[in-house]
């Protein structure tokens, strides 16, 4: 005899059937996009594989969430492209170039903002995502900063003790001088938050100008030298396993 299925949170059920990451479902609980068995869904909803759910009109196959193998997707992110499905003034975005994926869809792991290069991921498994990208994860974020001007110890010590921004106070772990010549200079810095342009702030702060911003590292994934803007490739089966052990899953 079947056993009946168990119900779990909504935004559990559709992250993991690769819908979006958790707190992409709980904004589009919120603005009313999502809804079961004809019913505007609620933050504290349980769902089960019997319910018919439909995010923006579209029915999601709850019987066949999670079963896909999970997917990670570095990108080599360009200058000039927005970290967004769509944009009202027609920029390119990050999804334009990625390739089509069977079932749920490709999410984002974090963004970079416009002018910013690097790698970007993504995976069509909604946990994953929501787990490296929550602030509890720690998952340290490596860049390469261009700075222009001369930077002082001082300047260097606030930024590694923290500096109170708008939205709270942020630090970078860790400062490497990376050299330069003429008035580049160049650092390698770690940060474990992916607050809206978070490292460029940081160096703003201290009256320091950043001339460019290259994400190196995301966890424990490196870009590699031989990979230009705008490639993308599959992560292998042992990396996706790092990350996936970085979060405890």
């Amino acid at each position: 005899m079947k056993s009946e299925p168990v119900p779990e949170r909504i935004q559990k059920v559709l992250s993991r059937a690769g819908v979006g990451s958790r707190r992409q479902i709980e904004s589009w609980i919120k603005e009313g996009r999502i809804k079961i068995n004809g019913k505007p869904a609620a933050l504290g909803d349980h769902i089960s594989s019997r319910d018919k759910v439909k995010v923006d009109n579209r029915v999601i196959k709850l019987d066949e969430a999670g079963t896909d193998k999970t997917r990670v997707l570095a990108y080599y992110k360009p200058v000039g492209e927005i970290c967004a499905r769509s944009d009202p003034k027609h920029k390119k975005t990050v999804f334009d170039k990625l390739p089509r994926i069977k079932k749920g869809r490709w999410i984002n792991i974090g963004r970079l903002d416009l002018n910013t290069i690097g790698l970007l991921l993504f995976t069509n498994d909604g946990e994953l995502a929501n787990r490296l990208m929550h602030p509890s994860s720690e998952v340290e974020r490596e860049y390469a900063v261009r700075i222009l001007g001369e930077v002082s110890d001082a300047q260097l010590q606030a930024m590694l003790k923290g500096v109170k921004l708008d939205d709270g106070l942020a630090r970078f772990t860790d400062i490497v001088d990376s050299g330069g010549e003429g008035a580049n200079h160049w650092y390698h810095v770690v940060i474990m938050e992916g607050r809206n342009r978070e490292v460029r702030r940081l160096w703003e702060s201290q009256g320091l100008r950043v001339s460019r911003l290259i994400r190196v590292r995301f966890a424990s994934c490196i870009l590699p030298r031989s990979k230009h803007p705008g490639n993308f490739w599959d992560l292998e089966e042992t990396e996706i396993r790092a990350l996936r052990k970085a979060v405890d899953l």
